[in-house]
């Protein structure tokens, strides 16, 4: 299913029910059968009333060792979801309205610190028998990329900069201090920039490969400090507003941003700066990737990479399964584990990690910041023309994220990595 395109706002608030024709899954529950919907019931029983939450249905009963709270409206619904649908149905079960928790963020975060156990072992096991497995249609070919990314990055820059701060950096800050706030977000995406064109040696006279634009604000602090940029980006919205920025900035001369594939790059460059981006790589790429990486590289060259990670183990026992977040938030996504990290650029290219630092912590605040702000502004994303079930659907990924982070399951990391001068 494609992310759905907006739809101009009436003047009225438009119902809450979703679009049969915009959100299928989402308005109908799929088919199940008794036995299936029976054996999913007693699974979640099981798993959920040794949980330190409250679950509680509307039929009256009552899971859980108490904590934050889920409210299932419709547990018919519900369970023939999860059921048939795994994860990926207990998120279209929240977009459909049919669950609720007073704090989601709470509620999410007992459920990813406890992701190995909510899944009995033996249906674990089984994974490949009953998880839905990737689309072929989301693979990362140098087409299928292209479409990834715009189904997110091109959904509209006014959207983004609803949540965003003014900076526009859509990734990890790196903030002083906690708890985070709001007017400090900018200075902490400018700290975390800086530090990325630290760790690269970025100044006057570097020629600089950024892989993955956004909008621009790496690429203009790179040249404030003398750099030469070249900047690639799969986003025809993104490229457009980081054109016009630079040239706001006075930086045109010094920053070249294209539309361009990673693999197409050419060129010899002295540092190659990459935020967030190998999320959208897939694991089939990877070492395509940091061959890409290596070979831009001038020998001696220094790369700078920030990227979110999850545990080994659960990226080994879920690479093939095709999830939520794949499904409507970011296609042909995956997150890698800091092992696979290590052996792809130990195995596919001659760059060594040097260095690499760990702020998980960071990006829970972060994305709080950017969900408040959401939650806030509501009506203005209603007024770009994004329906009811887009909403939920935006609130339970920025919610859904933050919990990976304040749970310890996902991390961020800076990575420095090295060229080793091969001439004699």
């Amino acid at each position: 299913m494609r992310t759905a395109e907006p739809r101009r706002a009436t003047a009225r608030r438009e119902d809450t029910d979703p679009d049969p024709v915009r959100w299928p899954d989402v308005a109908t529950p799929p088919e199940a059968s008794r036995a299936r919907t029976a054996v999913t019931r007693a699974v979640l029983r099981h798993a959920l009333d040794r949980l330190p939450l409250h679950a509680r249905f509307a039929d009256g009963t009552r899971l859980g060792l108490g904590g934050p709270v889920i409210e299932i409206h419709d547990p018919a619904a519900f369970h023939r979801r999860v059921g048939t649908q795994g994860l990926i149905g207990f998120g279209e079960s929240y977009m459909a309205g049919e669950w609720e928790a007073p704090d989601l963020v709470a509620a999410l975060t007992v459920l990813a610190g406890n992701a190995a156990r909510v899944i009995p072992a033996p249906l674990q096991r089984l994974r490949c028998l009953w998880a839905p497995r990737h689309p072929n249609t989301q693979r990362n070919t140098p087409t299928g990329a292209r479409d990834n990314i715009s189904r997110h990055y091109d959904l509209s820059n006014d959207l983004f900069a609803l949540f965003l701060d003014d900076t526009l950096s859509y990734s990890s800050a790196l903030f002083r201090g906690f708890p985070a706030d709001r007017p400090l977000l900018a200075a902490a995406q400018h700290r975390k920039i800086d530090r990325l064109l630290d760790l690269a040696e970025v100044g006057p006279g570097t020629r600089l490969l950024e892989i993955g634009t956004g909008w621009g604000e790496l690429a203009i602090r790179a040249a404030a400090r003398g750099a030469q940029v070249t900047s690639l980006t799969l986003s025809h919205e993104q490229r457009d507003l980081a054109r016009e920025r630079v040239r706001e900035a006075g930086l045109a001369e010094r920053v070249c941003i294209e539309l361009c594939d990673y693999r197409e790059a050419r060129g010899t460059y002295d540092a190659v700066v990459s935020v967030e981006m190998i999320e959208a790589v897939g694991e089939e790429f990877w070492p395509v990737y940091f061959a890409a990486l290596d070979a831009r590289l001038a020998p001696g060259g220094r790369a700078a990479l920030q990227a979110i990670t999850m545990p080994h183990d659960r990226m080994l026992a879920t690479r093939h399964t095709f999830t939520w977040i794949q499904k409507y938030i970011f296609p042909g996504g995956l997150l890698p584990s800091v092992e696979a990290v290590e052996e792809v650029t130990r195995d596919h290219s001659r760059l060594r990690t040097t260095r690499r630092d760990a702020f998980g912590a960071h990006y829970a605040e972060t994305l709080r910041l950017w969900r408040e702000r959401f939650t806030e502004r509501a009506d203005e994303v209603y007024a770009l023309g994004f329906d009811a079930t887009f909403r939920r659907m935006w609130t339970f990924y920025l919610a859904y994220s933050e919990a990976g982070f304040r749970s310890g399951y996902l991390d961020v990391q800076q990575y420095l990595f090295t060229k080793e001068d091969s001439t004699p």
